[in-house]
């Protein structure tokens, strides 16, 4: 039970680290919950320990135990400009492991809950022109449509206090415990809204089928496909829309239709009308391969895309991290 333990707490790494079979290190758990994306990680599991026991490349999938021997994580990543043990190491969290293994047997899967709504850190400023408190919770900057969020009646603005009966200190415990929350599950959600407190009641979506986190459009071969992860919609570049928009018809790629306020998108400066020439260094051709392309990045764990934008006949590539929904 990785629960149990706290900052401080020893900590043994047992693994093959540079093929040195069973190598024990000993060291302490330097934190809990840890989100490791802000070290320049595509991984985006946010209930990672992290220890000063030292891991280095082979120690990867081996145990770490407390003094007790009973195994709260599985080590998985370090931090390092050599390559080497500096003293910063990951481990999966043992609960988020049997979580996950439970799944694998039942579903042959893994199943997140979802949520639906884009969410921002409460700075001391926006907690203080909201009427807070304190700068702890969650902000709301978007829904997404026909979400588990949009049918419990939560809007954009709204302070997201606590799931589930667990308090939201900081933006990244949401989507935590969003993730590990029963998929079909009812549960309270206590909002900060215009000065009062209220409390709606979610039934909480599986991620996995929200069409590639957010995604609205059902027909693969659609010419329309929206990104609720990256908070834009795009069509396909017709001849007609390309003369519209004063466009070379000759060249391919896809036009942006909708931008979210709030959203990765948005935050890139993505504007409608824009012009999507290419998906890293290959060609956008049409709005459901590109929307095939978002989907296989989400799946291989890339934290966002690379895309050539095209606006009054300059070309830039701006990169877009997915959100956490």
């Amino acid at each position: 039970d990785s629960e149990i333990m706290q900052v401080g707490d020893w900590a043994i790494a047992l693994g093959t680290p540079f093929g040195l079979e069973r190598t024990v290190t000993l060291g302490i758990v330097s934190s809990l919950h840890r989100n490791i994306n802000s070290l320049g990680f595509a991984d985006k599991r946010l209930d990672l320990v992290q220890t000063d026991a030292a891991i280095n490349p082979g120690n990867s999938g081996g145990p770490l135990f407390n003094l007790d021997g009973e195994v709260i994580g599985i080590n998985t990543a370090i931090f390092s400009q050599s390559g080497g043990s500096v003293g910063i190491g990951f481990a999966i969290s043992s609960n988020l492991a049997k979580r996950v293994t439970a799944q694998l047997e039942e579903f042959g899967t893994t199943r997140r809950g979802w949520l639906g709504v884009f969410i921002q850190e409460v700075t001391p400023d926006i907690a203080d022109s909201l009427g807070l408190e304190s700068a702890e919770g969650a902000l709301v900057s978007s829904i997404n449509e026909k979400s588990p969020a949009d049918k419990a009646g939560i809007e954009p603005g709204d302070v997201i206090v606590s799931f589930d009966g667990k308090k939201i200190q900081k933006m990244r415990d949401l989507p935590r415990i969003v993730a590990e929350t029963d998929i079909g599950a009812k549960v309270a959600v206590e909002l900060f809204r215009e000065g009062k407190s209220m409390t709606v009641t979610v039934e909480l979506g599986e991620l996995e089928k929200a069409e590639v986190v957010g995604m609205v459009e059902t027909d693969a071969d659609s010419d329309k496909q929206s990104f609720g992860s990256l908070g834009f919609s795009v069509e396909n570049l017709t001849a007609d829309l390309a003369t519209e928009l004063d466009l070379d018809a000759e060249l391919t790629g896809v036009v942006v239709t909708e931008v979210i306020g709030g959203s990765p998108a948005a935050q890139k400066g993505l504007e409608p009308g824009d012009v999507i020439r290419r998906f890293g260094q290959r060609r956008v051709e049409t709005a459901a391969a590109f929307a095939d392309a978002v989907g296989k990045a989400k799946e291989s764990g890339r934290s966002g895309i690379l895309i050539l934008v095209e606006r009054e006949g300059n070309q830039r590539f701006v990169q877009i991290g997915f959100a956490d929904e």
